[in-house]
């Protein structure tokens, strides 16, 4: 899969050579075309470089890894070269304490781009996707998903499978500014120091399952 990826920081860098190690074709992009090259050569795995336009354009799939602050003039940079494509919106608020749901990320890239959206990746700090791969007392990491988009959602859970990882239905957009909140608390909380995995019981403690709440 040729994977286009916005960005050219800690994220990029995490998956890009993981997806790379698992046989993808990969194009990172950054502000500093010299710098994004230096990057991109440092990865293993013939990762290459470009700008934002030629990572949107390189991509079957685009991974949206830039600042909050930075989205809209990095989607007005990459033109119509997303729209129709699956996006893999790896990015969370600036702020976590101030997360607004009125301002989503992966709502406002999928309202510039015309692409469509997957919220993915945004639960784990940039060290956990460097792992190979990440297991945790035996067990592989789960990755929730939120989009609407089929071949999208497909393309997501191949991607999270190829980092030895658990693709989880999160359900569709409706639910990615839960997914991005859980992000903002769990974040204050280790913030803090607390163990924030802690909050939660095991499966087999927590009530009856197989039907939503409110179906």
């Amino acid at each position: 899969m040729r994977i286009g990826i916005l960005g050219a920081g800690g994220m990029a860098g995490a998956l890009g050579t993981q997806w790379a190690g698992a046989g993808h074709e990969i194009m990172i992009s950054g502000r500093d075309a010299a710098a994004t090259a230096v990057r991109a050569a440092r990865m293993a795995g013939g990762v290459r470089a470009g700008s934002w336009a030629e990572a949107a354009a390189f991509g079957e799939v685009v991974v949206v890894a830039v600042r909050e602050a930075g989205l809209v003039d990095v989607l007005t940079a990459c033109g119509g070269a997303l729209r129709g494509k699956p996006l893999v919106d790896v990015t969370n608020a600036a702020d976590p304490s101030a997360y607004d749901p009125a301002r989503s990320p992966a709502l406002l890239i999928g309202g510039l781009s015309g692409g469509h959206v997957v919220k993915a990746f945004n639960l784990c700090h940039v060290d956990v996707w460097r792992m190979t791969p990440p297991v945790f007392g035996g067990r592989p990491l789960a990755v929730p998903l939120c989009g609407d988009d089929p071949a999208a959602l497909a393309a997501a859970r191949t991607l999270v499978s190829d980092l030895g990882c658990t693709p989880l239905d999160g359900g569709g957009l409706a639910r990615v500014t839960q997914l991005e909140a859980t992000a903002a608390f769990m974040i204050g909380l280790w913030f803090g120091g607390a163990d924030a995995q802690a909050v939660l019981p095991p499966l087999h403690r927590s009530g009856a399952h197989g039907v939503r709440p409110g179906a």
